[in-house]
């Protein structure tokens, strides 16, 4: 009966240059499908629903990790990506930013004439979502991004944004059509943001007799709204801290990646040939994929897979991106012809990593492996929208 969460994020201005957003697009492809091969496209609308997945998936792409351009450029890449193979993959992505947003209820139908699904309820239920979240919840928040994702059996999830001028955060709303029963009762898994005061909130269930009656204003205190909430507030610092990840779980990514050679596993020799830096992105991509929805807690730490076009962590490794692009299409390719082997190799990345945390301690040296990720950042083509990544002074001399 309720929303499936909400994110809070600092407002960041920019673009997602062009060798950035065509690997968005592609990376993003490649996940759905392996999640689609492995779970089914249900699984895909749940887990867009999340949050906390959302935010470690855009940080995975290559995204800055905590900034609310994510949500924009995240359902702009997979709207391109996807849409081309909807008949395939039986997913359909409508809507987007500003004008597209308008879009929704035209290409729902248009989706609907295809598949033979309710489209004016599929309309019905775009409008409701961003009604509930632009007037009946008023937050502050003004929406201006909606997109609505739907399978081909009806179900559908809603991942929308609204901005606060007077805060400078965004804030993102999620839905999942098998949690909501009402639009007007209580649909919310999860509204989350900073107690600014009182919120107007008409879907209150206690607003019952006010929406039936005489319309009064029901007002409920945020504290609570929130007591039973998925929440996810981002901060406003741009650079990626050692307490916004769990160096546990890091730490044990980067032993499987650079102390431990693939050699060393039977269940990974599949992937023998794969430099260590592109196993670090492959076992961060793999978590995303496969990964429980307790992993996603620390969303920051899914950029140490491909870094942020904004240079935090680090610069995005184009040659890595790309290596682990390939190696993810090609496991998806095989899956399809029933040879699985290659995406069970993958799948074992982050069993392995999770196995390895038992015992794994980790140190104090979170700054040196930035720092190192940053001086090497050359080797595997480093990119932010500043231009690409230089060798260190030092090794320059060396060089000529």
């Amino acid at each position: 009966m309720k929303r499936s969460g909400s994110a809070d994020l600092p407002l960041h201005y920019g673009y997602v240059p062009i060798w950035l957003a065509e690997r968005m697009a592609k990376l993003g492809l490649a996940i759905v499908e392996a999640i689609i091969t492995e779970y089914g496209n249900q699984e895909v609308l749940r887990r867009l629903s999340d949050p906390f997945w959302f935010q470690s998936l855009g940080a995975v792409m290559g995204m800055d990790w905590h900034s609310s351009g994510i949500t924009t450029s995240v359902m702009g890449a997979l709207k391109r990506a996807i849409n081309p193979h909807s008949k395939e993959l039986g997913i359909y992505i409508c809507g987007g930013k500003g004008k597209h947003s308008k879009q929704t209820p035209a290409e729902l139908l248009s989706i609907a004439n295809r598949t033979g699904l309710d489209g004016n309820y599929l309309v019905r239920c775009s409008k409701l979502s961003a009604k509930v979240d632009n007037t009946a919840i008023q937050d502050g928040f003004q929406l201006y991004l909606h997109s609505f994702i739907l399978n081909d059996k009806g179900e559908w999830a809603v991942v929308q944004q609204g901005m606060s001028d007077s805060s400078s955060t965004a804030r993102r709303y999620h839905w999942h059509s098998p949690a909501i029963t009402s639009f007007v009762e209580e649909p919310h898994t999860s509204i989350h943001g900073q107690n600014r005061g009182l919120i107007l909130n008409m879907v209150d269930k206690q607003a019952a007799p006010s929406r039936s009656g005489v319309m009064e204003i029901a007002q409920e205190h945020p504290d609570r709204m929130l007591a039973e909430i998925k929440k996810l507030v981002m901060p406003s610092h741009h650079d990626v801290r050692a307490n916004n990840v769990d160096l546990k779980r890091l730490g044990s990514v980067l032993w499987l990646a650079h102390e431990k050679r693939p050699s060393d596993f039977a269940e990974l020799l599949l992937l023998e040939g794969l430099g260590p830096r592109t196993l670090q992105s492959l076992a961060l991509v793999s978590e995303v994929i496969y990964g429980t929805p307790s992993r996603f807690t620390d969303p920051a730490r899914f950029s140490f897979a491909h870094g942020g076009k904004d240079g935090h962590p680090f610069p995005v490794p184009i040659k890595t991106y790309d290596e682990t692009i390939a190696t993810l299409q090609k496991a998806v390719y095989k899956a399809k012809l029933g040879q699985s082997d290659k995406q069970e190799a993958i799948k074992c990345l982050s069993k392995i990593a999770q196995n390895a945390e038992k015992d794994f301690i980790p140190n104090s040296n979170f700054d040196d492996l930035i720092a190192k990720e940053r001086n090497e950042s050359w080797k595997y083509g480093g990119r932010t929208v500043f231009g690409k990544a230089k060798p260190p002074a030092i090794q320059q001399l060396k060089l000529f």
